[in-house]
């Protein structure tokens, strides 16, 4: 095992696997929680998910919290839906929970997922399961292009904001919510390496700082970790 002699802070809880693993390379990972998210418990919305099971259509997850909100309402029938989602994480709780092909396509961000609906061709209407923080983008796009986008918002953002008093080599930020609850009560070392999840996520960090930002080659939580563990190994 190396001396752990590079730090970084990751926002979102990891496995002990991928902790261990980054352990084993001479990196030590703290976690560090900088927002939760509740589903939203209405009967409205209750009401607005239930009347989506039941219909054939194109269903847009930018989160794995929206998706998460849904299916506590799934009964045992699967929707007739041709899915479309932001994330390998994402895609995988989908196909785990609607099956293996369930999902239509997947994307690293909005704007290319939006694309990725419009070249459907067959689309006309989508339904947008979403928390209240949500972007503008996909949206703007769809209906830019005549698609006439549903919206029901499922869950919530809360921000948690901590005092963090290391100095970390690098910081992980996998979405723009703990970008923002971060950076209200903490400032970051010129040198520290700031790895994005996307591209939303960058422009977010780029508000507050003008440190370097790597951003994810691939849109998974892990995946950003492991870059960033190739990253100072090859320093």
């Amino acid at each position: 095992m190396q001396e752990n002699n590079i730090h970084i802070l990751s926002t979102r809880p990891l496995t002990s696997l991928l902790v261990s693993e980054a352990k084993e390379e001479g990196i030590a990972i703290d976690e560090l929680s900088f927002i939760e998210t509740e589903p939203i418990q209405s009967v409205e919305v209750q009401q607005e998910i239930e009347q989506a099971y039941m219909q054939s259509a194109t269903v847009v997850f930018t989160s794995m919290n929206a998706v998460t909100a849904v299916l506590a309402q799934q009964d045992s029938q699967l929707p007739d839906w041709v899915i479309y989602c932001l994330g390998n994480t994402t895609k995988k709780l989908l196909q785990e929970s609607f099956g293996e092909h369930s999902v239509a396509a997947t994307a690293g961000s909005a704007a290319e997922l939006a694309e990725k609906i419009i070249e459907a061709a067959d689309v006309d209407e989508v339904i947008f399961f979403c928390g209240e923080q949500r972007r503008d983008e996909l949206p703007a796009i769809l209906r830019k292009e005549g698609i006439d986008v549903q919206e029901i918002m499922v869950y919530e953002t809360i921000h948690t904001p901590h005092k963090v008093s290391k100095q970390y080599q690098g910081i992980l930020f996998y979405s723009p919510s703990a970008v923002t609850s971060f950076f209200s009560s903490n400032k970051i070392a010129d040198q520290t390496i700031v790895f994005a999840i996307g591209t939303t996520t960058a422009k977010a960090v780029q508000q507050y700082c003008n440190n370097t930002i790597i951003i994810g080659k691939s849109p998974g939580k892990e995946e950003l970790v492991r870059q960033a563990m190739d990253f100072f190994n090859e320093l």
